[in-house]
């Protein structure tokens, strides 16, 4: 859980902006998440079948999904916009009890 005290942290423009745009593969792998690659630098995550991951950008078709590597982080792994930013660091990240929650509550669905 992150230090109540930070979450009064103000992102910038372009913090926010370089998020949006940060590469999702080393994001998903710091994650643990499983990524196979496919043609043409398009990924495929087989925790969630159906989602394509390329550069900073995933669709998930079937769910009517799509979005940047912030969105990723809080529409599909359940993250808080505060904690999404924070992902970005080179600091390895372990899935929070929420996240695992969030992640069988979307597949289920």
């Amino acid at each position: 859980m992150t230090n109540p005290s930070l979450r009064n942290i103000r992102w910038s423009r372009e913090q926010i902006r370089a998020a949006r745009l940060a590469p999702l593969q080393p994001l998903l792998q710091q994650r643990s998440l499983q990524l196979v690659a496919r043609q043409a630098g398009i990924f495929i995550l087989p925790a969630f079948p159906g989602l394509i991951v390329k550069d900073s950008y995933w669709r998930w078709p079937e769910r009517n999904l799509a979005g940047n590597a912030i969105d990723f982080l809080v529409q599909v792994l359940g993250l808080s916009i505060h904690d999404a930013m924070c992902a970005r660091s080179p600091a390895p990240a372990r899935r929070s009890a929420n996240e695992a929650g969030h992640i069988k509550r979307l597949l289920a669905s």
